[in-house]
């Protein structure tokens, strides 16, 4: 019987494609209605991670705003129906991820994809840059029911690839993807692209890389060090 193929899980925003800019689009759109001026890209950049409430309650916060629940439930929904309509505008792969995926596939590895994004968002983001076929799997935060860092999705992401922890390996660009790998047992490789208030070479990954054309040679590193 034959081992089963050796799974690739990646994050997606800020790790597979930079969504920034139409994140942060939306993002003036909500806070417009707060009259807040648009958020300055480079501070706000590290914002995004935890989804879209988060991403609006942080940004009230910096504004020394608060809101309650409901309201905040009422910005995020108005956030995720703009969002869909301008899911990408202006959001593109990082570069050289292209040509990462065409290796790590002819080299054996089965791709997946294990986001906090709500699933049908990163469904409709990768289906609109032509990138789902790349993938056996996508997950969302609300596909199974608890969301990174909890381990679960992780590991059911592998799962449904057709593999195992111990031959599988996360991409991400956050501490919640370094906490969910390890919390599932997978060794982990920071983007340091992405997006992250703490330095990404001290989120404690496995490994770091700047470009992804050091993605194969890394993950072929790690995955010698597992049991076949």
């Amino acid at each position: 019987m034959m081992p089963p193929r050796p799974v690739v899980a990646f994050d997606l925003d800020g790790t597979l494609i930079d969504t920034a800019p139409d994140l942060l689009d939306t993002l003036d759109v909500v806070l417009a209605d707060h009259g807040i001026p648009p958020v300055d890209r480079a501070a706000a950049r590290n914002m995004i991670g935890g989804g879209a409430r988060v991403l609006i309650r942080r940004a009230l916060e910096r504004e020394g705003i608060r809101v309650p629940d409901d309201e905040l439930s009422a910005l995020n929904g108005r956030f995720l129906e703009h969002y869909a309509a301008h899911i990408a505008d202006s959001s593109r792969p990082f570069p050289g991820l292209l040509e990462a995926l065409s290796r790590l596939d002819a080299a054996g590895a089965q791709l997946a994809v294990c986001t906090n994004k709500l699933e049908h968002l990163a469904r409709s983001l990768l289906d609109t840059l032509e990138l789902s076929h790349r993938f056996a799997v996508i997950t969302g935060a609300d596909t199974y029911a608890k969301s990174k860092p909890d381990p679960l999705p992780l590991v059911s992401t592998i799962a449904a690839a057709g593999g195992a922890p111990g031959r599988a390996i996360m991409v991400g660009d956050s501490a919640t993807d370094v906490a969910t790998a390890k919390a599932a047992g997978v060794p982990s490789i920071v983007v340091s692209f992405g997006y992250t208030p703490t330095p990404p070479d001290q989120l404690g990954g496995d490994r770091l890389i700047h470009h992804f054309d050091e993605l194969e040679a890394t993950v072929h590193e790690l995955l010698a060090r597992m049991p076949a």
